[in-house]
């Protein structure tokens, strides 16, 4: 049997398993269940899992008891079987580990709000992590795998309730966003010490965005702690196909960045959501070679075509005189974007100063995303209030089903025309699971095709019940496209759709691949509305990588990698003029079938979008800034 104290005095690397959950879901089971609770009644699909990950290679394999705590299993009436839940957990992967693997109790977040931010206290949470330590203590654990934590106050009660049972080895680890920090605002110069205080046996990182981001923090973590490090990523983030949950991180890419890992100082690598035991082989050969050891809605079955309604004494405002946007949409100019994100914060000063070198420069419109990935930001809505009145640029607001129901989003629409503001980009949203509040839940009452037709409606007068709402409103309405989607035809038929629900024109995902853009556009040839390409200028290969990897519908070409790999080699200033040139270029390339671009400000720096802009004949160009 292996001794995990001994791994952690060894020189080896080692395998933690994949994705429990993934694999439940893949075999069938559903997320509207406790899969804690599958321990009891269905063991043979939880061994099934775990032999899959020891057949694997694995080194450690842990338990299905990330929400086996009290809180966790109360909203299935399951907390009076908390022990029994969790020993039978132990027992599953005693017997599939087989003397070839480690057992880890895995401990999740509690899902409740602690002090200072909630009514929980410390001493509350303690006890609750308590009676989890004990049961799994009792079932014969080797170690304690705490995971997925964002509240550093959550995992240090986890922490002490432990250490009030056991003296087993603990993996503490957090899960960080794209800014390298928690959903708190704290970076690994705060967590890591205090971990180590704490007296965790490893310091890692788990879930998150995917293993981009993670290796970045690992490279600073490894300055911050003599402990061993570890690191179980998502594989990437997930697409939705036909309402099943895909990630897009292949087992060959996060097999890539086990390596990385180790050469960044870890010592135990596996995976998180969306990987399995083909994932996990890959990392475990390639950390070997080095080692010494939703439905989609239904919205659309019951949309309305608005061209067939007549409302009484209502003057549909024309395309042509909805907003400035909207007029060179209608008459065909080419029209210019720049996406900026809105503020983290109420201090929207930043922002609006950045976004004044776009009017400046003579840009057509700041494209605001919508609550991207669940993450916390000023509204979108707020944002381009802020941006038409105090910059006089115009805004083009994006807006998701996510958040909201039909009530909601309708007073929203209604708000947002009463403001000023006339240019839409609606989306059917993220997930909350792609974010970093994972507890969060969605509303999704209709889709983009859904919303699109509520839009539609007001511009005709008419509210979704079809009720006259007296002045109509006069909305700019653009949808998204996805030109490298991996259902092509379900994605041509939404695009279809959501055309025939109102859409005046349509915004893709970042284009790298122009080829495939120009094969796209052919394919909607029938359904052609104005089309505006979304470029986003590189910064380095890294970003390359993760664009191709762990964006959903995003293809960046061998050829461009290859140009961000050589450039990165260099230095980071000729990365990031590679990558300015990789996306004039592409603009270029699709000039003559696109009605405009949207250009994403790489981490915030409008400077290098309007660089990309330079080609533009007609463009302003950069002077002023």
């Amino acid at each position: 049997m292996k001794d995990f104290r001994e791994l952690l005095s060894s020189e080896g690397i080692f395998v933690f398993d994949g994705a429990m959950g993934t694999r439940l879901y893949d075999k069938g089971i559903y997320i509207n269940r406790s899969y804690d609770e599958l321990n009891i009644t269905n063991p043979e699909l939880v061994l099934e899992v775990h032999e899959e990950y020891v057949a694997a290679g694995v080194d450690v394999i842990e338990t299905n008891t990330f929400g086996a705590t009290r809180p966790k299993l109360q909203p299935y009436g399951l907390e009076n079987k908390l022990r029994e839940i969790n020993i039978a957990a132990v027992n599953l992967a005693r017997q599939a580990a087989a003397g070839k693997a480690c057992v880890a109790g895995s401990v999740g977040p509690l899902g409740l709000r602690i002090e200072p931010f909630g009514p929980t206290s410390f001493e509350e949470a303690r006890e609750l992590y308590r009676e989890q330590a004990e049961a799994l203590v009792e079932g014969g654990v080797d170690l304690f795998l705490l995971e997925t934590f964002s509240d550093l106050s959550v995992i240090e009660q986890a922490i002490l309730a432990i250490r009030e049972v056991t003296d087993l080895p603990i993996v503490a680890q957090m899960t960080i966003q794209a800014d390298l920090k928690t959903t708190f605002g704290t970076p690994a110069e705060v967590f890591v010490p205090r971990l180590e205080e704490l007296g965790a046996d490893v310091i890692g990182l788990n879930c998150g965005m995917g293993p981009t981001h993670v290796l970045s923090a690992l490279e600073k973590m490894r300055e911050l702690t003599d402990r061993p490090l570890s690191a179980q990523p998502n594989a990437g983030l997930p697409r939705d196909v036909q309402g099943r949950q895909f990630y897009m991180g292949s087992p060959e890419y996060m097999a890539t960045f086990a390596k990385r890992f180790v050469q960044a100082g870890a010592k135990f690598v596996g995976g998180c959501c969306g990987t399995t035991p083909t994932h996990i082989k890959l990392i475990a050969d390639a950390i070997r070679s080095i080692s010494p050891r939703q439905a989609i809605s239904e919205a659309r079955k019951h949309s309305v075509n608005v061209r067939e309604l007549k409302p009484v004494d209502v003057e549909v405002v024309p395309q042509a005189e909805r907003s400035n946007w909207s007029r060179k949409i209608a008459t065909g100019a080419f029209v210019t974007s720049v996406e900026v994100l809105p503020p983290k914060g109420c201090d929207a000063a930043a922002t609006l100063d950045s976004i004044r070198l776009l009017k400046d420069a003579g840009v057509d419109g700041v494209n605001i995303p919508d609550g991207p990935r669940a993450q916390t930001r000023m509204s979108a809505q707020a944002t381009a209030v802020l941006v038409e009145r105090e910059i006089g640029i115009e805004a083009v607001l994006h807006y998701c089903c996510r958040d909201r129901n039909l009530l909601g989003m309708m007073s929203d629409l209604l708000g947002a025309a009463a403001l000023g503001l006339h240019n839409l980009l609606i989306i059917t949203g993220d997930p909350p699971k792609m974010g970093p509040y994972p507890d969060a839940t969605a509303v999704f009452d209709i889709d983009a095709i859904g919303l699109t037709n509520m839009a539609n409606k007001l511009n005709h007068g008419l509210d979704l019940g079809n009720n006259p709402i007296g002045k109509p409103t006069a909305f700019s309405i653009g949808v998204g496209v996805n030109p490298g989607a991996v259902n092509l035809e379900e994605e041509i038929r939404r695009f279809e759709w959501k055309v025939e629900a109102g859409a005046e024109y349509a915004i893709t995902q970042p284009v790298f691949d122009t080829e495939q853009l120009r094969t796209f556009l052919d394919k909607i040839a029938h359904v052609r509305i104005p089309i505006v390409a979304g470029i986003w200028p590189l910064v380095s290969y890294r970003n390359a990588e993760f664009m191709h990897n762990e964006v959903p519908g995003v293809n960046v070409t061998p050829e461009i990698l290859e140009r961000m790999r050589i450039a990165s080699d260099t230095s980071k200033e000729h990365a990031r003029e590679e990558g300015i040139a990789i996306a004039r270029e592409s603009l270029l390339e699709v000039r003559d079938v696109i009605a405009g671009v949207q250009v994403s400000a790489p981490f915030g720096n409008v400077k290098y979008a309007l660089q990309v802009f330079d080609v533009l004949d007609d463009f302003k160009g950069t002077s002023a800034v």
